[in-house]
Parts: structure tokens; C-alpha cells; sequence
């Protein structure tokens, strides 16, 4: 297992985050331990979670994937031994159970959310915590087009000095050590480290943003941050909701995956994602490799890329995505997956 330094913290975390959101509902807490204890034997110990999860977000279920992990730390012990990420979800999309549904970034809501964070976790700090989506309108989670109705809709917005000013307040008072944004852009993560830099505040030393095979938007404005300003990418969603298994080819549609199950997961469901995938599986195989293989090694290899975080249903799964990163991948395949990108780039962002 390979660490890095996570942006500016001094933390050194593993190559592999253990994603959590199916903790609650597609996997019991008996399954959500198992999970945590293989991760950790195989030297995982970097864990993220949500305030809203599990996905799909619902009443009933909201907080359980951090109960399981509370849990876990009550059951386990070694809290200094694991590396906790969570987040503070934005408006609208975490549903109406959060802070009826009116989340925000302001320092009230910032202390709210920690106060249930930290009660679930059973913990009295977050080793990162992370805004999980812009309180502005932009492009995340699929959409496109900035100039779109939605993008210029009057919709009340915290002012971000606010919201850095609290979250620091927080890494003083202890409960937090560091922090880090989600699904955001060069202009939102620029204007946080401006801020940070002006006013004396805590810095951002993380961005998780989508970026697989098929969605290399990260590379454009964002990777160059990474590089000059020293914050590093968590990339989540890196096998496309498992179209880069190869589970997804031709159709087929496996029972109890995500994408059978709920309606919200097509974000990669389209002719332009079909293809690409196709066309990745089958360089995948011409070089002896599975696809999935092929899909995480090529994130391990980026330069802008501190850890990715790797989700599974059953301990299988989550055993070959770790397996994958024992691959390095030589300059010709590297080659080849650029030829398919040219052909048809970022089918699926």
C-alpha cells in the first residue's frame, strides 16, 4: 500500500479510500463491518462517509452509514489507528430530513451538522471534514451547462469567508482537524484558498470530485491547482457506478446492482459512456488486464490524484478493487486509453 501526504495536512493517507454510502442500505451493519475490518487488515484506514448517507438518501435511513462506523469504533476500539472523512451536505439534494431540507454553510448549520456528525461517528473529532457540494449553483453531479436557467436562479447563498470562518473555528475548538470541499470548481476552490490566505483561516487541503475513465473533467483547470496550490484530488466514483466492472456490457443489468436497483444512478447510462466502455474493456483484455484493473491503475498513476475512494457491496468486490492497484500500467496502454479519450472524451461527467 502506497501513502501520500493529504494536501498540506501533514496526514499521510493510504492510495485507497474505503467508500461508505452503501453502509445502511445495501449493506448491513454486520456487512459494514466485515468491510471495515478487511479494509484496515489490508491497510485502508482511511474511511469516508456523509451526513446524508446512505444513498439513495431517505428519512428513515439518514445517518446510519455513520451509526455503523460509530458503531464500529465502539466496538472496536483504535479510533487514532483510522482516518475519518465526513461531510456536511449543501441544499436541496440531501432531501428534506436534514435541516428540513434548508442546509446551508452558514456557522450555525456548520456547528449543527457537526454536533450529529460526531454523535453518530461516536467520536469527539473528524480527521477531514468536507463541504459535500457547492451551496451555489454550478455543475455537479451530471449536469452541464453553466448558463443554463437554473445557474442565474435567485437562491440565497452563504458568504464563503462565513463559512471558511466557522470551519475553522471548529479545527480550534478541536473537532475537526482539517478540512476539504467536494464536488467544486477552480473558481469556488481558488476563491477558498484566497480567503484562507487574506483572512488568516484554515486552508482546504482536499477536493472529492468525480474522475474515472469515463470523466476526466478534473484534468481541465483542476489538476493544475492540485499541482500549484497543493490541494490533492479524493476521486470518487472512479469505476462509474461499476460500468468500469465491465458488469454493465451489453446490457446486462446484474441483480442487487446499484444501477438495477435505483433509477437516480444513470449518470453514466448513455450511447457515449456504452461505447467508450466497450472500447476500454477490449484494451483491457488485449493486454491481459480486466477492465477494472485497467480503470483504477490509470487513476493511481495521475500525479494530481491523493487517494481513490473505492466503494463495494460484498468483501469480492471490494478485494479486487484493492488487488487492482498492485497494477502499473505500461506506456502503451496508457497510449491507448488517450487514443479512446480523443475519440470520445468525457462521455459521462
Amino acid at each position: 500500500m502506497q501513502f501520500k501526504t493529504l494536501g498540506t495536512s501533514g496526514i499521510q493517507v493510504p492510495e485507497i479510500c474505503l467508500g461508505t454510502m452503501t453502509f445502511g442500505e445495501q449493506n448491513t451493519q454486520e456487512q459494514g463491518f466485515a468491510q471495515l475490518d478487511y479494509a484496515l487488515e489490508r491497510g485502508l484506514n482511511f474511511w469516508d462517509t456523509a451526513e446524508m448517507y446512505p444513498v439513495p438518501p431517505k428519512p428513515e435511513t439518514q445517518g446510519s452509514t455513520e451509526a455503523i462506523i460509530g458503531n464500529w469504533l465502539a466496538a472496536r476500539g483504535g479510533r487514532d489507528k483510522v482516518i475519518i472523512a465526513s461531510k456536511i451536505a449543501g441544499p436541496s439534494q440531501g432531501g428534506s430530513q436534514i435541516r428540513d431540507g434548508q442546509t446551508r454553510f452558514s456557522a450555525a448549520d456548520i456547528a449543527s451538522a457537526l454536533d450529529g456528525n460526531l454523535k453518530h461517528l461516536q467520536t469527539d473529532y473528524i480527521d477531514l471534514y468536507q463541504l459535500h457540494w457547492p451551496q451555489r449553483p454550478v455543475n455537479f453531479f451530471g449536469k452541464l451547462g453553466y448558463g443554463n436557467a437554473e445557474a442565474h436562479s435567485e437562491r440565497e447563498v452563504t458568504d464563503l469567508a462565513e463559512t471558511l470562518t466557522a470551519l475553522s473555528n471548529e479545527v480550534k475548538k478541536g473537532r475537526i482537524r482539517h478540512i476539504g470541499l467536494s464536488n467544486e470548481t477552480p473558481w469556488g476552490t481558488l476563491k477558498f484558498l484566497h480567503l484562507a490566505e487574506q483572512l488568516g483561516l484554515e486552508k482546504f487541503v482536499s477536493v472529492q470530485n468525480p474522475y474515472s475513465l469515463l470523466n476526466r473533467t478534473y484534468e481541465i483547470g483542476m489538476s493544475e491547482i492540485a499541482k500549484y496550490e497543493g490541494v490533492g484530488l479524493l476521486a470518487y466514483s472512479p469505476l462509474a457506478f461499476g460500468f468500469l466492472t465491465g458488469k454493465f456490457r451489453h446490457g446486462a443489468r446484474p441483480e442487487n446492482a446499484r444501477v438495477t436497483l435505483y433509477s437516480r444512478f444513470s449518470r453514466y447510462s448513455n450511447p457515449q459512456s456504452e461505447w467508450a466502455t466497450e472500447q476500454y474493456a477490449q484494451l483491457a483484455e488485449q493486454h491481459g488486464l480486466t477492465l477494472t484493473q485497467l480503470a483504477l491503475a490509470f487513476i493511481k498513476q495521475q500525479f494530481f490524484v491523493t487517494s481513490t475512494i473505492i466503494g463495494a457491496t460484498n468483501l469480492e468486490q471490494l478485494k479486487e478493487n484493492i488487488d487492482a492497484f498492485e497494477v502499473n500500467l505500461s506506456e502503451e496502454i496508457l497510449q491507448g486509453i488517450e487514443e479512446i479519450h480523443r475519440q470520445q472524451p468525457n462521455p459521462a461527467p
